[in-house]
């Protein structure tokens, strides 16, 4: 009686391992550039929230916040929304006017372009 042995060939986990790579290699870059876009949906997103918020605030206390912090104390949010791209909500660059104190507007504190070619400071 022969005895067989049950498993697979060096070359079939090759050809296994190949097709595998070979796979990875046309999903990966989408991906990634899935993720990426997904960041940029999310900060033009925040920047919105961000920007009604300061809106309403202007409306109920005729002034702006001096800080964004402000805006979680009188309880407008629950937190300051996170910068998707820099990872931080410590990175928001704030603009003031010239002629009143505080807040008027919120732009990213990050640097390069976004998956459209804008840049992040621009939006």
């Amino acid at each position: 009686m022969k005895k067989w042995r049950t498993g697979f060939t060096l070359i079939e986990m090759i050809i296994a391992l190949s097709i595998v790579a070979l796979l990875l290699t046309v999903a990966l870059p989408r991906y990634f550039g899935a993720v990426d876009k997904s960041k940029d949906v999310v900060l033009q997103e925040n920047l919105k929230v961000l920007r009604a918020t300061l809106d309403k605030y202007y409306a109920d206390k005729g002034r702006y916040p001096e800080q964004l912090e402000e805006l979680v104390e009188g309880k407008y949010l629950r937190a300051i929304p996170i910068d998707p791209v820099t990872e931080s909500a410590q990175t928001w660059v704030l603009i003031h006017p010239d002629e009143e104190k505080g807040i008027v507007d919120v732009k990213s504190g990050a640097r390069g372009l976004t998956q459209d070619g804008q840049s992040y400071d621009a939006l």
